[in-house]
Formats: structure tokens, C-alpha cells, sequence
């Protein structure tokens, strides 16, 4: 027996439209479902909705499957149907691993779910625990982002549809590596977005991205629980083994449990049922700890948040960068409280919003491992005007010292794809859609936003060029360079290094100490001494201890003297006391 559902509490009539047959009226709950049952309707089957006595069909809200995208009509799918291979699989927990950041659609050629599997063994070799996609739900066009979704069930259809998800996440439990999938429950993509002719999703506030969902507001419990369900499906459905949130403070919410708080709430009842660890990841740029503070403390309960602070800090350390929101960044003090404490802006001033931000981390109760820091990311990359990496104006011999300091710091490392060999390929800000009009206003949005900056209209990439997205897409064949086999040799050796020696790991914040002097940075973890040299030029630097001997360099030349050591130029090494 196939029942159909759907909610729409303020329709007056809703149909089944399936192909081939009549009309199915559906009936009206209390609740604001509409049910209705059609036996031979099984997995398969395509369907659709009409509302009142409009005869559009209208794709299913909660559809698992959009397979000729999302303007076309829903897919039966049974979740129960796919043959796992992964009943053995224990889990990845948070603390202790290393994240790696990858879109499909750019990570290989083919951009699909079942080409990304034959990379999944370099990621094993590189040392990885834990995969993190970029959002993978329906969205308009070929590729984009994946931040423009309107069907918070369905996998993209070009990536490799429900099934194709499924066949990498079983993949990469088969090689110890776990996945977390990136979510976007702030706001609906601009094309595609028919949930909210069925219910008040939306709200008449508008965020960055468009109309702010319907968290606290009249019919906000339904809304509440399309959320929730969906969170639910990607963990028990598809066996992700974590979600990042994004963009949470985009989600306001005046109730006295919090939509953040609701969710933990349900994962943490659902992990229970499963038997392994599901983690909950959001990004907020509040700098608020109560994101991760514990439900029994007053907190929403989540387990970890990104940490923008960390990656400025080391960003404009590396890079000299101090526009926009780097203003504030950029010295060794400042790295000094990022290390220690998590948030630079700790309800302290910040001058690109012209006020105090931030609230200051408890050191003594908050694990650094809950704060996710990175070199790179795709925000980080793909939101400069010509998508370039760090690595199009660091020396290597940075590079690897920014690698190093972001591996022996006390949070839970991530890397962005191409990041560990350097790869010299741009990631842009690049979409695909299909309506002319909506082409236009993003190019011209994107230039118009880069023009306030000084960069020149014709420097930024067009997000509508093909080009764009190609240029995009990571080059594999650079790994068989000199140059960049290097690079990967060194993250692999210190990857490794990170996961044999646990005070390279210790994620207690109140056990960093830091001492800094002439561009240069002594970072103690328990007995191992991390020391960076900056500067253009030589130096010796003395230790706060004596040195035993040298676990790794960043480079050759390295000479260590009792409690001193002399490093060449921008050159870092990590040494056992």
C-alpha cells in the first residue's frame, strides 16, 4: 500500500497528479496533512501536486528524488531498497579527526558521487578521517555551489541522484573514512522553491540569501519539523555520520527552544538508536560559545562550530592581507589569543562592524577540538573576486608553515580539496542558471560587490561562464609534479606526525602556551615545542625548555642547540622536549 502526503494547512484542495490516470483528491487532516492512498503507485513512480484549483503540477516538498531536476515531478524512492555494506561501521567521532572540504562537482572531472570513490583512497593516504561535502540537495541548473538548494531531501540528480550518495558514503565507511554533509536551512535557492506554495515556510524578513525560514512564527512547528526530518533522513537514510549547519545565525528564532537546540536534541536520541557518534557542525559568524556549550550547562548542545577567527589570524599572519574583515587580524598577538582561546573577537572591538563582537571561551570547560579551524576553505576561496587559493601568493616555505601551525593547534583541523599539494587551480564562484534574467542579476551582483572593493569589473570571473566552473575543478595530474608530490609528502608526514604524538592533538585550550617575539612563535603542546619563523631572514630562537631532538621541519637547515634553535627563513619545526 502507497500512501501520499503532503503538507499544505492553509490549502483549500490538494491533488495527486501521477501520469496516465485521473487525479487523485486527497484528504485533509487536523493537522494540515493531506493523505491519500494508490496501491499500484510503488518506488518509481512519478507524482506531483496541485494546489486548490490551480492544475500546475508542483514537485513534492519532501521529495527524495528529483530525477529531471527540480522544476519536473517527484520520484518514489524506497530508502530500504539500497544493498549497505557498512553494518559493521562504528562511527567517526569529531574530536581527534581531520576534515577534508570537497564539492563533487569540482573535485574530479566527471564531478559525480561515484567518481569522487576513486579518490577516496588518496584521502586514506593523505590521513583524513573525515570527508565533508558541500551541499549535495536539488538545486537549478548543472553545478553551482550547492547553497542555492530548493529540495532539502533530494540528492542532485547530475551528482548521481539518491543512489549515487549512497554508494559513496558506503564507499568511504569501507576505507575507515566518515562523511559529513554540508545543509543549507536558512533560506531556498532562487529557482525551484515551491515548498512555500504549499505552507508559510517563509517569513517577510530577508537574510543575504533571501526570505528568512519560518522558525517562531504562526505554522513554525511544521516548519520546524521539515527541518528536523530532513536532518534525520541524511543521518539514519543515507548514514552520514555528521552535518554542518550553515549559516545558523541567519536562522532567527525567539521560541524558548531553539531550532538548534531541537535538533541536538533529536540527532543525540537518534545516535543513541544507531549505536555510533553523529555530530552536529554549525557556522555562525557570532562567535557565540553557546552554539557548543552542553544542553546540561544552558548550551544548544552542538558539538563543534567553524571558527572564522582561527583562519584570519593565520591568513593574515601568511599573507600581509588587511581589507575588509581582516582589518583587525594579522599579528602575532593576535594568533597568541586564537591559540589560546578560540575567538580573537571575545566581546572585543571589531572594527569592520564598528562594535564589540563575540563572547570569550571558558578554556578551562571548552574543548578546542569543538571549534573547527582551517588555512582554507571554500567560502574563504571561492568568495575572492578571482577565487584564488593561498597558495597563488605564499612561497611553498609558508605554505607549510601555515600548515603546520593549523595542525598542532588545538582544534579540529580542516583541509580544503587541493589544499595538500598545493593545487595551483582557482575555485570561483560559479552557476548555472537555466533562466536568463536570474543569469544577468547574479553577474551582476558579483561584479557590482567586487567594484566596492577596487577590484575592476572585468577581473572578476563571470559565475554564468562555463569557463568558470571548468577552471574550477581540481587538476590530478599535478600531483605527478615535483613541486607539488612535495607538498602532499609533507601535510602526509605531518598528519601522521599529529595522530603519534597525542599533544599535538590535546585539545585542552588552557594547556597552550604561546610566546612570540620578532616574527617568530613558540607554541608549547605539552612536550613537544612548535617554533615559527616568519621573517624574511634567519634566526635563533631559545626555547623554553631543553630540546630532546627534531620531529619535523618545514625545511632543510633547521640547526637545534640545547634550548636554542636556528631556523632559515620562513621555516618552522616541531621538537620534542
Amino acid at each position: 500500500m502507497t500512501e501520499f502526503t503532503v503538507w499544505a494547512p492553509d490549502v483549500a484542495r490538494v491533488r495527486l497528479h501521477l501520469p496516465g490516470v485521473a487525479d487523485h483528491d486527497m484528504r485533509a487532516g487536523p493537522d494540515g496533512w493531506w493523505r491519500v492512498e494508490v496501491p499500484a503507485a510503488g518506488p518509481g513512480t512519478d507524482y506531483a501536486f496541485l494546489l486548490d484549483d490551480d492544475d500546475t503540477p508542483l514537485p513534492d516538498p519532501r521529495s527524495a528524488w528529483q530525477p529531471t531536476g527540480v522544476h519536473g515531478p517527484s520520484r518514489r524512492y524506497d530508502h530500504a531498497a539500497f544493498a549497505w555494506t557498512d553494518q559493521g561501521w562504528p562511527g567517526r567521532q569529531l574530536p581527534g579527526s581531520i576534515l577534508y572540504e570537497l564539492h563533487v562537482g569540482t573535485f574530479t572531472p566527471e564531478g559525480t558521487f561515484d567518481a569522487a570513490i576513486d579518490r577516496l583512497d588518496h584521502l586514506v593516504d593523505l590521513g583524513v578521517d573525515l570527508i565533508e561535502l558541500l551541499p549535495v540537495n536539488a538545486f537549478n541548473g548543472e553545478h553551482n555551489w550547492g547553497y542555492d538548494g530548493v529540495c532539502w531531501y533530494a540528492p542532485h540528480q547530475p551528482y548521481g541522484g539518491p543512489d549515487g550518495l549512497k554508494r559513496l558514503v558506503d564507499a568511504a565507511h569501507a576505507r575507515g573514512l566518515g562523511v559529513i554533509l554540508d545543509v543549507v536551512y536558512n533560506h531556498f535557492g532562487p529557482s525551484g522553491a515551491y515548498a512555500p506554495r504549499f505552507a508559510p515556510y517563509l517569513t517577510e524578513q530577508d537574510n543575504s540569501w533571501g526570505r528568512t525560514v519560518n522558525l517562531d512564527g504562526p505554522h513554525s512547528d511544521g516548519v520546524r519539523r521539515y527541518i528536523v526530518d530532513s536532518v534525520l533522513m541524511w543521518l539514519r537514510d543515507y548514514h552520514v555520520d555528521g552535518l554542518r549547519l550553515d549559516a545558523v545565525h541567519a536562522m532567527p528564532d525567539t521560541r524558548a527552544v531553539h531550532i538548534l537546540e531541537q535538533v541536538a536534541v533529536e540527532v543525540e536520541a537518534l545516535a543513541t538508536h544507531l549505536g555510533r557518534p553523529l555530530s552536529l557542525i554549525a557556522e555562525s559568524d557570532l562567535n557565540d560559545p553557546r552554539l557548543i556549550t552542553a544542553r546540561e550547562a544552558g548550551g544548544y548542545g552542538l558539538h563543534a562550530q567553524w571558527n572564522d577567527d582561527a583562519h584570519h589570524a593565520l591568513h593574515t599572519l601568511l599573507t600581509g592581507e588587511r581589507q575588509g574583515y581582516y582589518g583587525d587580524f594579522g599579528s602575532l598577538e593576535c594568533l597568541t589569543d586564537v591559540l589560546t582561546g578560540a575567538f580573537f573577537h571575545a566581546g572585543t572591538w571589531s572594527s569592520f562592524r564598528n562594535r564589540s563582537h563575540g563572547r570569550p571561551v571558558d578554556r578551562h570547560a571548552t574543548p578546542g577540538h569543538r571549534f573547527v579551524a582551517y588555512l582554507q576553505n571554500h567560502d574563504q576561496i571561492g568568495n575572492r573576486a578571482t577565487g584564488d587559493r593561498i597558495s597563488a601568493g605564499l612561497s611553498p616555505a609558508l605554505l607549510r608553515v601555515g600548515a603546520m601551525l593549523l595542525l598542532t593547534a588545538p582544534f579540529t583541523p580542516m583541509l580544503f580539496m587541493g589544499e595538500e599539494w598545493a593545487a595551483s587551480t582557482p575555485w570561483q564562484f560559479f552557476t548555472s542558471h537555466p533562466e536568463p534574467e536570474l543569469a544577468a542579476a547574479v553577474a551582476t551582483g558579483r561584479r557590482r560587490e567586487f567594484a566596492a572593493h577596487g577590484w575592476p569589473p572585468g577581473d572578476v570571473p563571470d559565475p554564468q561562464d562555463p569557463q568558470t566552473f571548468l577552471r574550477s575543478r581540481l587538476d590530478w595530474a599535478e600531483l605527478d609534479k615535483p613541486e607539488h608530490r612535495e607538498m602532499y609528502d609533507f601535510y602526509r608526514r605531518l598528519i601522521a606526525l599529529r595522530k603519534s604524538r597525542p599533544d599535538l592533538a590535546d585539545p585542552r585550550l588552557h594547556q597552550v602556551e604561546v610566546r612570540h617575539g620578532d616574527e617568530f612563535l613558540v607554541v608549547r603542546r605539552g612536550g613537544c615545542l612548535v617554533v615559527a619563523n616568519l621573517a624574511g631572514r634567519r634566526q635563533r630562537v631559545t626555547l623554553p625548555g631543553v630540546a630532546r631532538r627534531v620531529l619535523l621541519t618545514t625545511g632543510e637547515g633547521v640547526t637545534v642547540m640545547r634550548d636554542r634553535v636556528e631556523l632559515p627563513a620562513e621555516t618552522a619545526a616541531i621538537v620534542a622536549l
